[in-house]
């Protein structure tokens, strides 16, 4: 009769085979199948334990000198518990500033907070390839500026916060809540901030309607763009869809979800403005920034405070009333119009049309349909000028030219309001958006009509070379999205 016998049972025969009977270790180890260590393994234990000390004892080693203190541990859980958006990196920082040693790595906080389920694992992300970091050499070379909504009151309604912070530094230059993010108090804001700080070389914003007037259904300037011209600060657009290029400010929005609103129901907008700016001045001069090598924000803006702050222009009390009075003429023939006797050179391309004239200090500014075509020192004498601004156009308003002389192709407008013609963009305008319009080579210049009306009229910036396969294609190509 066979009788299975356990493992202990087998290695208790195979060490009495090598204590008793005379076997060799090689033997025993062979019509085993193990190695000689192993049974040597087997009799030193029998030896010391006996009978008991045959049987599978558990892995876990008796003692671990690396392990995570109870104490270090009770720390990182407070610490955490009093910064919830702090991670790892900024636990470890602030363990080092308290003299904690041995300090715990990056992977140890990790798990405690896990252990503790103060954060939820997640698969790591592999970091994009495509991403292009970029970074100011000082403080005050650009400022970037965004709004961000979130903040929620009692009485129901959500309020904005007119949001910048100094590329270089991080540190926030402006976090002002307002009701409405319009116009003015975004401008009210920059004009704050200017006030406190001095005014940058170039700020970075998106293309947002209060920032410009690049894809609005206006066609001048904002106030936005006033105070930055009149500050002499360059304003730089984003390209549409591209949040990426203001990921400074974005990521901040996001440290600021986390860390200040997190569910937050303020009172009023005073009181959610009181609370943001208790956070902004910990930020700022407290809390460690990891992408500054765990300094603070101020750390790095301070030293530019050296640097003589150039005066801050106050904003308009207007935003409607930005332009200064203007008058209409008419472009000859030789593409120059005659204003208090004195004659401005506009340009022939856009001879028989109506431009705008606006005297503004000793210059002369010539617009075309909101676009600043031309500025010229004043010739014409002062004493003429208010005659000039109150003389009208004779004649009715000129009309466009028919395109049917030239070879046109159609094309239709994107949800950007953009046309597509031999591989280049030109603007057609949002009110003609998913509308087909006509599209025309004449000279130097690329028009875009609907039917007789010219609606807009573009330099050309295609390359000359692809545009003989464009006007052969008069429909477009169907699987682009600006198809006819």
């Amino acid at each position: 009769m066979l009788v299975e016998l356990n493992v202990v049972e087998q290695r208790y025969q195979a060490v009495l085979e090598v204590l008793h009977q005379g076997a060799t270790v090689t033997d025993v180890a062979r019509r085993n199948g193990v190695t000689r260590q192993t049974v040597h393994s087997w009799l030193r234990r029998y030896a010391s334990q006996g009978l008991a000390g045959l049987a599978d004892g558990s892995a876990k080693p008796l003692s671990c000198p690396h392990q995570m203190t109870p104490e270090v541990e009770a720390r990182v859980v407070t610490v955490r518990r009093e910064h919830p958006g702090w991670g790892q990196r900024t636990i470890q920082h602030q363990l080092g500033k308290e003299g904690v040693s041995p300090l715990p790595t990056l992977s140890s906080i990790y798990r405690c907070l896990v252990r503790h389920r103060l954060i939820t694992p997640t698969a790591r992300k592999r970091k994009r390839d495509d991403y292009r970091r970029w970074e100011r050499s000082r403080a005050m070379e650009l400022w970037q500026m965004d709004i961000v909504g979130g903040v929620r009151l009692v009485d129901g309604s959500e309020a904005k916060i007119v949001s910048g912070v100094d590329d270089h530094s991080r540190f926030c230059i402006s976090a002002h809540v307002v009701a409405r993010a319009t116009a003015r108090p975004t401008c009210d804001a920059l004009a704050l901030a200017m006030r406190r700080h001095g005014v940058p070389a170039e700020i970075l914003t998106d293309n947002g309607k209060v920032f410009t007037g690049r894809f609005g259904p206006g066609t001048g300037e904002v106030l936005f763009d006033r105070i930055c011209r009149e500050n002499g600060i360059k304003h730089i657009l984003t390209r549409p869809r591209s949040p990426t290029t203001t990921g400074k400010i974005e990521r901040w929005h996001k440290t600021m979800r986390v860390e200040f609103m997190n569910g937050k129901v303020f009172a009023d907008i005073a009181d959610a403005q009181a609370q943001l700016d208790v956070w902004v001045e910990h930020y700022n001069h407290v809390r460690p920034h990891q992408s500054l090598g765990m300094a603070t924000p101020w750390d790095r803006f301070k030293l530019a405070r050296n640097e003589p702050a150039r005066p801050a222009v106050e904003p308009v009390a207007d935003p409607a009333g930005m332009m200064p009075p203007s008058a209409t003429r008419r472009v000859a023939s030789k593409g120059t119009i005659s204003f208090a006797s004195a004659h401005y050179k506009v340009g022939v391309w856009l001879a028989g049309q109506n431009v705008e004239v606006v005297c503004e200090g000793g210059l002369v500014q010539i617009h075309h349909r909101g676009v600043l075509i031309a500025t010229h020192a004043r010739r014409h004498d002062p004493a003429k000028q208010s005659a000039g601004m109150t003389r009208s156009v004779r004649g009715k308003e000129p009309q466009a030219r028919p395109t049917a002389s030239v070879v046109t192709v159609t094309r239709k407008v994107d949800s950007s309001g953009n046309v597509s013609f031999a591989g280049a963009c030109y603007r057609a305008g949002n009110k003609f958006r998913h509308r087909q319009v006509q599209v025309a080579v004449v000279g130097e210049h690329l028009e875009i009509s609907i039917g007789e009306q010219l609606i807009r009229r573009h330099k050309i910036k295609h390359d000359r070379t692809r545009e003989h396969g464009a006007l052969a294609n008069p429909g477009g190509r169907p699987r682009r999205i600006n198809a006819a």
